[in-house]
């Protein structure tokens, strides 16, 4: 039996998250960039006049990727020290470098750093997913702006909107997470070069007490990797408060994407709008007839896992002890790369249903006529009033025969006979029903308010990600 079926492997990688979030957490990312983070340190140091010579920088960079992972494993094994494995297998493949690898530095110079650019580029790739969601979102409501449908709240029947005003409230609050995602990104510190407990003494000593030097080496490393903002103080680690800011911004993306699934599923139920479902695709492997929501099903799933994810930030910022501790290590490896590639899953599927989704016109237009009776009483009250009729008698004859219809409905199964009762009421005779039951009345403001929001929203979102417009999905299993 092959090897890779008799262990565990991650199914957020294999059924969910895209290959490019997959790799951003994979090995060869994680330990390439430590390699760059020790030439850069090293370029650095040259710069401001250590002893490196560019034969040695040159070595570095020449075996920035060709990493012995077995050779490491040894290492790790001898040391019991992954930093360490890397800097010796480092070392060994540019033996001319080795002498100043890692230099000044601590551990955490190479795996904080790495983890903040990860997360950097992660956040990135899911900014443009966002946005590939609104602007997906922005069509079906503009195609859809006008179309009444019967509001719900407390999922009870409420005034109408329209379908296309609905998936505003969707594309609203993923537009309220990449704002928040932006200023994460923008405003995401580096760590640094700052020594074993963040006093930067070990660098102070390389540089004989040199303070400005010691300040422009942690300013040319940042600038290396793009970092425009850096901690300006940590103790051996960055502020373990990052991690909670970042997974928050994506647990608050997984909100947003269950409202807007458990809405659809509600929808399906209703039989007014359905996610895609493939020509051959199976609903139960019992009941032929089904079509049930499985790529909703499986974002509402993801998204729990990654709300729950939250809390482990939070309590590993609370748990570092003084400069630090090494409990943060092990949840850190699995809660941040899992709350990634879950909420890139969840953006994979959800590109994927926005361009798909299947509206039913018919049925929301049968059940506006259903409900629309009830919603267009006050309406009929003012035309009574305006026909000659006393507005207390009209008010109580409509509570009376509203009632009796809502009876029908609910205990006889019958449709709703409310338009009826009051066309036969003599209160109501001068009353002309036709001009007052077009549902387009009802729906206020609700297509003007999709095209301000697809002005005002969508269309600079769609300007800053133009070249995440275009993105296709072709989900997993």
């Amino acid at each position: 039996m092959a090897k890779e079926t008799t262990v565990y492997t991650s199914p957020l990688v294999e059924r969910n998250a895209s290959k490019e979030m997959a790799e951003l957490f994979g090995a060869d990312m994680k330990f390439v960039t430590w390699r760059k983070l020790w030439l850069e340190l090293a370029r650095a140091e040259k710069k401001l006049g250590l002893k490196i010579t560019d034969v040695q920088l040159a070595e570095m960079e020449k075996h920035l990727t060709d990493i012995d992972y077995k050779k490491a494993a040894a290492y790790e094994k001898k040391f019991r020290h992954d930093v360490m494995a890397h800097v010796h297998t480092f070392g060994d493949a540019a033996p001319k470098a080795a002498p100043i690898i890692h230099l000044g530095a601590t551990s955490c110079y190479v795996g904080d750093n790495a983890d903040l650019i990860i997360m950097r580029d992660g956040m990135r790739l899911l900014a443009g997913k966002l946005a590939a969601l609104v602007d997906r979102l922005g069509k079906f409501a503009k195609t859809y702006r006008a179309m009444p449908t019967l509001g719900f709240t407390h999922y009870q029947p409420a005034q109408l909107t329209t379908v296309g005003k609905r998936a505003t409230l969707w594309a609203y609050d993923f537009a309220l997470d990449l704002d928040e995602l932006q200023r994460r990104i923008e405003t995401l510190p580096f760590r640094g070069v700052k020594g074993t407990t963040g006093t930067q003494a070990s660098f102070l000593a390389l540089f004989e007490g040199d303070h400005n030097k010691v300040r422009r080496l942690d300013e040319m490393v940042a600038r290396a990797f793009g970092f425009s903002h850096r901690c300006v103080v940590t103790g051996q680690t960055y502020p373990r408060k990052i991690d909670k800011y970042i997974v928050d911004v994506l647990a608050s993306v997984a909100a947003s994407a269950h409202k807007m699934c458990n809405d659809i599923r509600l929808l399906a139920n209703l039989k007014e709008l359905e996610e895609p479902f493939e020509t051959s695709q199976i609903g139960s492997s019992a009941m032929a007839y089904k079509r049930n929501p499985m790529r909703c099903e499986r974002t509402t799933g993801l998204a729990r896992l990654v709300m729950s994810l939250a809390s482990s930030p939070a309590m590993t910022a609370a748990e570092q002890w003084l400069e630090r501790t090494l409990d943060d290590s092990a949840n850190r490896r699995v809660s941040i790369a899992e709350a990634f590639l879950a909420t890139d899953g969840i953006l994979e599927i959800l590109i994927n249903v926005a361009a798909g989704l299947v509206v039913y016109p018919k049925v929301i237009a049968a059940r506006v006529q259903a409900e629309l009776p009830f919603m267009a009483t006050e309406n009929i009250l003012m035309a009574g009033v305006r026909a000659g009729g006393d507005r207390q008698a009209l008010h109580e004859a409509i509570r009376v025969h509203s009632h009796a219809a809502a009876a029908q409905v609910k205990q006889h199964g019958q449709p709703n006979d409310l338009l009826d009762r009051l066309k036969a009421d003599a209160a109501f005779a001068n009353v002309n029903f036709a001009d007052i039951m077009n549902p387009k009345d009802y729906i206020g403001r609700a297509p003007e308010q999709v095209d301000e929001f697809i002005s005002e929203i969508v269309t600079p979102i769609r300007r800053k990600y133009r070249k995440s417009l275009n993105k296709t999905v072709e989900l997993k299993v």
